[in-house]
């Protein structure tokens, strides 16, 4: 493994776990301004058309018919209903609520990967079990009881994102860095259909607030955060490259609470606590694997 320059690969960190952190209330600033669909659509459509068009002007290799598909059923799983979902459900659930549900991701990941024939260590069980069990203290906060359909779209939304880590490791994908640019362009396309099924409409005016947040999204969220988390990934130990797991929810509660007036309940402090000690816990064991 190369050895980083230890200020860079400190600032990469920090890009990951504040930027990555900071796009679910990003995502609701964008929401009042553009339909959810839309939103996501345009965000990962121009987020994956520049990754695509930097990555050819740097020479790489375009991807072959098959790696295509792949990245878009792919992108179709992890941008279409990973992220699209999110946007859905942050139109009745807190952008921290919304965080602090992803973060079971690995939860569903370590389950995936078993019916994948992964067999799970003991450790990586008991953080399941505890993160499911967040989710339940989570379930008792009051914004999550009055709105059960967002709630239950964040679940899908994580569930799919971590279905989707575990298939395209089986599959021929795109390679490097084009792999993002073919999921995102992909997903996105995916989207904008999924938009038009659903009948939104891009409005006549649109804030400056939200247009801010959508520039943000493109800019810092896809294209930033992911040349970072890149980084970090090739230059750092597992167990430190998938700790965003665990400090984003926390970002984004705080930031939500902070700028967006979102109340910080025990069920969602207590639901906070178990979630992220069980992806601890998963994170812990895959460090003592390697």
């Amino acid at each position: 493994m190369p050895q980083p320059r230890s200020s860079a690969l400190i600032f990469c960190l920090f890009i990951v776990y504040v930027v990555w952190g900071s796009t679910y209330l990003a995502i609701r600033i964008g929401l009042t301004g553009f339909p959810p669909l839309i939103l996501a659509a345009i965000r990962m459509t121009t987020a994956g058309a520049l990754l695509l068009s930097w990555f050819r002007l740097r020479g790489v290799a375009w991807p072959s018919l098959r790696q295509w598909r792949n990245g878009v059923i792919i992108g179709a799983m992890m941008m279409s209903v990973g992220n699209g979902f999110v946007c859905l459900a942050e139109q009745s659930v807190s952008s921290g609520l919304a965080a602090l549900l992803v973060a079971s991701g690995p939860v569903f990941a370590i389950v995936f990967g078993w019916m994948f024939g992964t067999r799970p260590k003991v450790l990586e069980w008991l953080g399941v079990g505890l993160g499911l069990a967040g989710v339940v203290l989570l379930n008792l906060d009051a914004s999550a009881a009055a709105s059960p359909g967002g709630v239950i779209l964040v679940i899908i939304a994580a569930a799919t994102w971590s279905f989707a880590t575990i298939l395209q490791r089986r599959l021929d994908m795109p390679k490097g860095g084009m792999s993002a640019a073919v999921q995102m362009l992909g997903g996105g396309v995916v989207l904008s259909i999924m938009s038009q099924a659903l009948g939104e409409h891009l409005p006549a005016h649109v804030p400056a607030a939200s247009l801010g947040a959508l520039l943000y999204l493109i800019t810092f969220g896809s294209i930033v955060a992911y040349s970072a988390f890149v980084y970090v990934i090739n230059h750092s130990r597992p167990a430190l490259a998938t700790s965003y797991a665990y400090v984003n929810p926390v970002v984004a509660v705080l930031l939500g609470a902070t700028f967006a007036g979102e109340a910080i309940s025990l069920p969602l402090l207590g639901g906070m606590a178990v979630i992220l000690g069980g992806v601890a816990l998963i994170v812990w064991a895959h460090a003592r694997k390697g």
